[in-house]
Order: C-alpha cells, then sequence, then structure tokens
C-alpha cells in the first residue's frame, strides 16, 4: 500500500494518531502531525512511497507539533520532535513542511551510521551511479532535478548513502529541494512534474521540494554502484568545461563531505578509497542546463 491509496481523512488519522509508517529507502519513519501544511505535502511529493500498518519497527519517530501558549496564535511557529525531543528551535508555521524535510535529513545524517552518508545528490544511469558533492550555491540540487527530469534515476539529491561492506549506493529518493531561482528554472522547463507549496524567508531563503519520478519511488530498493563523482558549479554566462579532478582532491573532498567519517574511522576511509579507485572523477562548470545535460549524457554513454 502506497501513500496514494489513502484517501485524505485516512491520512490525516494515521498522522494525527502516529501510527503512518513511511518507508523511505532503506528506512522506515513513523511520523505523527496535525499540520495540515505537512500533511498535503506528503500526500503529493510522496505518493508513490509505502506506507506500513502497524510496523513492528521505525528507524525514526519523529512529529511536528505546534507549540502551546501564544506562539500557537501570534506569529505561530512548528516544532520538530525526534523521539519527543527537539533538536532544533521552533521554525515559523508556514515552513512546516521544509522543517519535516530537513528533519527528516538530520535523522539519517545522525543516527545511520550502518552507512557511510556523504553530503552530496546522487543520480544512476545504466547501474552506474553519479555522486555530485557540492557547497550551497553550487547549483547542485538543480542539476540533479534536470538530470532526474531527463531520464537518470533518482538516488537522492541531499544525501550519498554508501554501504561500507559492498560499496554500493542505497537509494533516498525523498523530494528534491530547490531553492530560490531553481524553483522557476525547474517549474518552466518541466511544466508536469509536480512542485509542492513554496516556504518563504527560510535560512535558505524560498524553498520548495519536487516530487520525485514514480519509476525513481518504484526502484528505490535497486542499488547502484559507483561510476562518476563530479563536483558542479554553475557560474552564470561561463562556458561549459568538464575536467577531469585528480583522485588524491576527490578523495579529500569525499572525506570533508562525510557527516559521519569520524564515527565509522577506517572502514569510512576504505569505503571512499574504493570508491574514489571505481570512479571518474571530474569537475563541472556550466551556465546551460541543456549543454551540461547534453555533456554528462555522453559521459555516460562513452563510460558504459
Amino acid at each position: 500500500m502506497n501513500v496514494s491509496d489513502l484517501d485524505d481523512a485516512d491520512l490525516a488519522r494515521r498522522l494525527r494518531q502516529g501510527c503512518l509508517f513511511l518507508e523511505t529507502g532503506p528506512f522506515i519513519s513513523r511520523i505523527q502531525t496535525s499540520i495540515e501544511s505537512v500533511q498535503a505535502g506528503i500526500a503529493l511529493l510522496y505518493a508513490g512511497f509505502p506506507v506500513h500498518d502497524n510496523a513492528p519497527f521505525a528507524d525514526f519517530h519523529v512529529a511536528l507539533t505546534r507549540p502551546a501558549g501564544l506562539r500557537r496564535w501570534f506569529r505561530p511557529q512548528v516544532n520538530f520532535l525526534f523521539d519527543g525531543w527537539t533538536p532544533f528551535k521552533p521554525l515559523p508555521l508556514e515552513q512546516a513542511f521544509a522543517m519535516f524535510e530537513w528533519g527528516m535529513n538530520w535523522c539519517v545524517v545522525n543516527h545511520a551510521h550502518k552507512y557511510l552518508v556523504l553530503h552530496a545528490a546522487v543520480v544512476e544511469k545504466g547501474g552506474r551511479a553519479l555522486i555530485m558533492p557540492a557547497p550551497p550555491g553550487a547549483g547542485k540540487s538543480t542539476l540533479c532535478a534536470a538530470l532526474v527530469a531527463s531520464g537518470w534515476r533518482l538516488l537522492s539529491d541531499e544525501l550519498a548513502i554508501i554501504s561500507p561492506d559492498s560499496g554500493q549506493l542505497l537509494p533516498l529518493p525523498r523530494p528534491v529541494g530547490l531553492k530560490n531561482a531553481s524553483i522557476d528554472v525547474i517549474r518552466t522547463r518541466y511544466p508536469d512534474i509536480a512542485i509542492g507549496q513554496e516556504a518563504l524567508d527560510t535560512a535558505k531563503g524560498t524553498v520548495a521540494h519536487m516530487k520525485p519520478p514514480g519509476d525513481s519511488v518504484a526502484s528505490q530498493q535497486l542499488m547502484a554502484m559507483p561510476g562518476w563523482v563530479l563536483f558542479p558549479r554553475y557560474r552564470e554566462g561561463s562556458a561549459l568545461a568538464l575536467e577531469p579532478f585528480s583522485r588524491a582532491a576527490t578523495l579529500s573532498r569525499l572525506v570533508g563531505n562525510a557527516f559521519n567519517f569520524t564515527v565509522l574511522g577506517r572502514p569510512a576511509f576504505e569505503c571512499l578509497s574504493r570508491l574514489v579507485d571505481d570512479s571518474g572523477c571530474y569537475s563541472l562548470e556550466y551556465s546551460s542546463l541543456d549543454e551540461a545535460l547534453e555533456r554528462l549524457d555522453k559521459l555516460e554513454v562513452s563510460a558504459s
């Protein structure tokens, strides 16, 4: 059973009672909230994701609630709770769904230490993963969204999840987070793709989330082998430049992008070393999405 099989009343009841067990990639999350915008976001953007009835175990127990007292009515706010405690300061109520997404990322980063977790977007074609670590503002999520809309399979736009034992990447194809100008870029370029409600004036500016393709969700248990590591950078007016990147520098950057490298220690280093050895390593500077997509498709064909 998927989220789309629940009518609005059943979805609201499950969320209100804290019995929505949502499966995203290798994780099951028990979610509780009565906030309508979060319910609407889940109904739209998680429509194809499986839900479980009374799952015996959940990796994460989360809730989004409105504070009691004056803040419930005056400049209303929302809290994110993990196992009953609040790891973050409250945010404005209109940012509730964005807080849900950020909170779910926080759960993985801070508790999924069975895996090596990197800050990177990941897409796949032909069984090989394209891993894109990048700092904020580099255009990573925009490029990820465009690749996914052009036929690549979404594994994640934020978190590369790697098995230290096999070196394979596990999908976590949750909604793609878009910011500021990239929202209109993707909405205009791909009008048939659903994008959720915009959250204004967040710490990241204006934020909205793109619905992941149904085939990416349906394949969320299908792992991928590493194929390429790409460091993208959007620069307005720049000519397309795809250049080889040294393996030593790639390894160093991946270590810096690993959330739990120090937690895992030697297995993390060995895992990343194998990944770099097995991957083509590149930097990409671009200003035209059309040129970037065309070049990356050629990279995929030439490397397969």
